[in-house]
């Protein structure tokens, strides 16, 4: 059974126990090549998603997750993501369209961009989006003109030096030397600041980065209150890992910055806290399969300088494997945040030959892993990469003009049942279901229950398809 987000994009819904992901990869590849294709694929596995949820509200529970929806725009992962309840991080007037067009309302949405464009503001002002930061006075000045009723979020700098991913502090923050001269023209201005935030880093790979920011947002939300400000939000960023190979589990994460919240914003004070997970959502979702479409086979030991003599019997070899995704489509990751691929193939040889993975296009700079150790394989075999959900598709280009990968979507029945309770059985699935039943709310936070049937009234008779609009 399939359920349909869109005309495009639709779930598949898989009883338990659900296969693993190789056999579920597998199986893909075997329906693809029936019908003669070798085209790269995604499938994102939705429950996933739905377990990270979990995951957050049990581990986090003071802190209410915003997605970054930078990192995946994905459709589906945003619709399923609003009916769980979360609230969403947009930069931009592209991102705040695509979050209302899902029905999420405005005081779920912080425009969490420092410097935004005035045409993008007048937007947000227009659709009640009101909550959004700033780090410095121009800024200010901007918003003072476009949206004077806005309710501002100062964005301090962590001056912590931790490991991370991707530095975002050599772009955005206020450094909390200048917090008292920014909130005084904000006063100036009669403007409403009434939140802190900050951001430690992309992927960040230290758990005390957490708590000394926490720290550091105290220091300034002192100073904000000295000055008058109703302080009410805390923004804690985003960081958070979203795969088992990252430096740091997000547990380990959790029970440091409980511990912080506890300290300098403890539940007896009322503060709304908040976050802007991206990568920790759907990193882990996706999977992508690829072809191999050539391969060379070159000497290991060359001493030529471009490292690609033909192999002679006396040579150890080094297999280069070409396939038909790359750094330009949707590992640009490794290029944009500092990724490392992990190829993984369908081989029990225990034979392992150096090797390297290239992507389809004519740029040299299409290299997706330098050097790993790989069976022998050969053209039109396949390969998968794990992990393939955050700072992927969201940037992929069709350069050279090379296709982006299709999307399978897929969720096991337990999970699916339980965001999405079915209102018909499968036999019934023709039927109307009347306006006045009575139907359960998706989740607590989600969709209110006329949502729920409207929802319900539009179920179509498709064959195999339960399509909810």
């Amino acid at each position: 059974m399939k359920h349909k987000f869109s005309p495009i994009s639709s779930v598949e819904i898989i009883a338990d126990p659900m296969p693993c992901m190789t056999q579920l990869i597998q199986d893909k590849i075997v329906a693809l090549e029936a019908r003669g294709s070798e085209d790269a694929f995604c499938v994102c596995d939705v429950g996933d998603v739905v377990k990270k949820y979990r995951a957050w509200k049990e581990l986090l529970p003071r802190v209410e997750p915003f997605y970054a929806c930078k990192c995946n725009t994905d459709e589906v992962v945003v619709k399923t993501l609003a009916d769980l309840g979360a609230g969403f991080d947009c930069a931009s007037k592209g991102e705040i369209s695509l979050i209302l067009k899902q029905g999420v309302p405005p005081e779920r949405i912080i425009y969490a961009n420092p410097c935004k464009q005035k045409s993008f503001i007048k937007y947000a002002a227009k659709h009640n989006v009101d909550m959004m930061t700033f780090d410095n006075e121009m800024e200010l000045v901007k918003i003072k003109e476009v949206y004077p009723n806005a309710k501002l979020v100062l964005r301090i700098l962590p001056t912590s030096q931790v490991k991370v991913q991707c530095q975002l502090g050599n772009k955005f923050g206020c450094h909390p030397t200048n917090v008292s001269k920014l909130v005084t023209k904000a006063k100036e201005l009669e403007l409403d600041v009434m939140g802190i935030s900050f951001h430690c880093g992309s992927g960040v790979q230290e758990a005390r980065a957490f708590s000394l920011a926490v720290k550091q947002a105290y220091d300034a939300w002192q100073i904000c209150v000295q000055m008058g400000f109703n302080m009410t939000l805390l923004d804690i960023g985003g960081g958070f890992p979203g795969q088992k190979s990252a430096p740091i589990s997000f547990p380990e994460i959790a029970t440091i910055l409980n511990d912080a919240l506890d300290t300098y914003f403890p539940p007896e004070k009322g503060v709304r806290i908040i976050s802007e997970p991206g990568r920790y959502f759907v990193a882990s979702a996706y999977t992508l399969a690829a072809n191999i479409i050539a391969k060379r086979t070159v000497s290991r030991d060359s001493s030529d300088a471009d490292g690609c003599s033909e192999v002679t019997k006396n040579d150890e070899p080094s297999h280069m494997y070409y396939v038909n995704d790359g750094v330009y489509g949707s590992f640009n990751c490794i290029l944009y945040d500092h990724a490392h691929a992990e190829a993984h193939v369908f081989s029990d040889s225990p034979l392992r030959f150096t090797s390297s993975v290239w992507g389809p296009t004519c740029d040299g700079l299409d290299c997706i892993i330098k050097e790993c150790r790989l069976p022998e394989m050969e053209v039109g075999q396949w390969m998968y990469f794990p992990d393939m959900g955050a700072y992927t598709i969201a940037a992929g280009s069709t350069f050279n003009g090379m296709p982006r990968p299709s999307i399978n979507y897929i969720c096991s029945q337990d999970i699916w049942d339980e965001i999405y309770p079915e209102h018909c059985s499968a036999k019934r699935r023709c039927e109307s279901v009347s306006s006045e039943m009575d139907y359960p709310s998706m989740m607590a936070a989600g969709p209110d229950v006329m949502s729920l049937r409207h929802a319900a009234n539009s179920i179509s008779c498709i064959e195999d398809e339960l399509v909810l609009a």
